[in-house]
């Protein structure tokens, strides 16, 4: 298929994505580094490129409820936010997932304050990790648009039902132009299928009750069948992404193994700091040094089998955040995977790095990849480090 080749930032190749879906409401509220985006797409509609509805409210919150009562009315829904917005949208964000409404969200990973601070890590997304949200994670702004465009059919999936957070990292990828390719409009929205909602509350035929009260009687009964569908949308992405490739040539599994084949010692992570992590794998591959790495695509769900097959036997593991979990043990992508890994005899160390857009540079991969080396050989370590910050 014949691809448009562009150079767009991140949050202008979302805005294309979520077009090329043509929804038809839109719940619109700015906040650093998001609002750029809203700014593109505000730009189609009003150039008659796009007929979705914007709804312009007064806070995050609104934006949530609003996209709550489109979804539910069967329309195909999108917003976007980062930082303090999702925290703002903290109750209603809960209320989207157990409704299973097929909104799509795009999350450009900010800092949380405090102190306030605008640039990436990715303290926002997680900390809505087990609000019942899938969430998916680019390394650029290719992955970004692919991701928007997929996120629609496996939202809408009849076996899911559930809500999509596509990741992008504030401002590394955002803001930054990058070459990457666009399906033309009608292959995009071919491969995305037209909005066919499972319920309505406009369909007076046949009513339904959303948002009840829910006690004991029948709450715990409607979050078993919430938590059956994750095992679902395991699959459901698996398979979207598969066609996806056969429709593109860009080939995406719930991880992305990078010089994994023999790999002695394997860094897990995910968003745009696995770019920088492979030249420096690839410094080391060239001395000999037998290092990989296992990009985390769907962090939720969590691929639990995946990640426990594709560490084991290795000599060590590390695994990087870019959020810490206060009280925690390490970060949150650490604790997933050391739980994961449960049962292995796999020396696994975490790291919290990059936060509040700290700069994750060539040097810091090499430390991991020496400590690495020092765990392969033997040595120990203490459990978590904070990697990058000044002594």
């Amino acid at each position: 298929m014949k691809q448009k080749r562009v150079a767009l930032s991140g949050n202008e190749a979302v805005a294309y994505a979520f077009k090329q879906a043509k929804p038809h409401v839109a719940a619109v509220f700015p906040i650093t580094p998001q609002t750029e985006m809203m700014h593109k797409y505000a730009e189609f509609v009003a150039n008659g490129e796009s007929t979705t509805e914007m709804i312009l409210v007064e806070s995050e919150h609104s934006a949530m409820s609003a996209a709550v009562g489109s979804a539910a009315a069967g329309a195909r829904t999108f917003t976007a936010t980062s930082s303090a917005g999702f925290a703002l949208m903290w109750e209603v964000v809960y209320i989207a997932a157990s409704l299973r409404l097929p909104i799509c969200m795009a999350m450009v990973n900010r800092a949380l304050s405090g102190n306030i601070n605008i640039h990436c890590d990715h303290s926002d997304s997680m900390g809505g990790r087990d609000a019942g949200w899938i969430h998916l994670f680019a390394e650029n702004a290719q992955e970004a648009y692919d991701n928007g465009l997929m996120a629609w059919r496996i939202a809408e999936h009849k076996d899911v039902r559930l809500p999509v957070m596509v990741n992008y990292d504030g401002f590394i990828i955002s803001h930054t132009a990058d070459s990457l390719y666009m399906l033309p409009d009608d292959d995009a929205y071919k491969f995305i299928g037209k909005n066919d909602p499972t319920y309505t509350l406009l369909d007076v035929e046949n009513p339904i009750t959303v948002g009840p009260l829910d006690l004991t009687d029948y709450y715990f009964e409607h979050k078993a069948t919430q938590l059956a569908a994750y095992d679902k949308a395991i699959e459901v992405i698996k398979s979207v992404s598969e066609e996806f490739g056969q429709l593109t040539g860009r080939h995406y599994d719930l991880c992305e193994e990078y010089m994994m084949d023999d790999a002695e010692m394997v860094m897990v992570m995910l968003g745009s700091s696995a770019g920088t992590a492979k030249d420096v794998i690839d410094e080391y591959r060239d001395k000999g040094v037998k290092v990989g790495m296992l990009k985390i695509r769907m962090f939720r769900p969590f691929p639990v089998s995946l990640i426990a097959e594709k560490l084991a036997g290795r000599k060590a593991v590390c695994v990087l955040d870019r959020s810490a979990s206060f009280g925690g043990q390490g970060g949150p992508v650490f604790m997933e995977v050391r739980s994961a890994m449960y049962g292995q005899k796999v020396p696994v160390h975490g790291y919290i790095y990059g936060l509040g857009g700290r700069d994750f540079d060539l040097k810091q991969v090499a430390t991991v990849i020496e400590d690495l080396q020092k765990v392969a050989a033997g040595n120990e370590m203490q459990e978590i480090s904070l990697l990058g910050i000044r002594s």
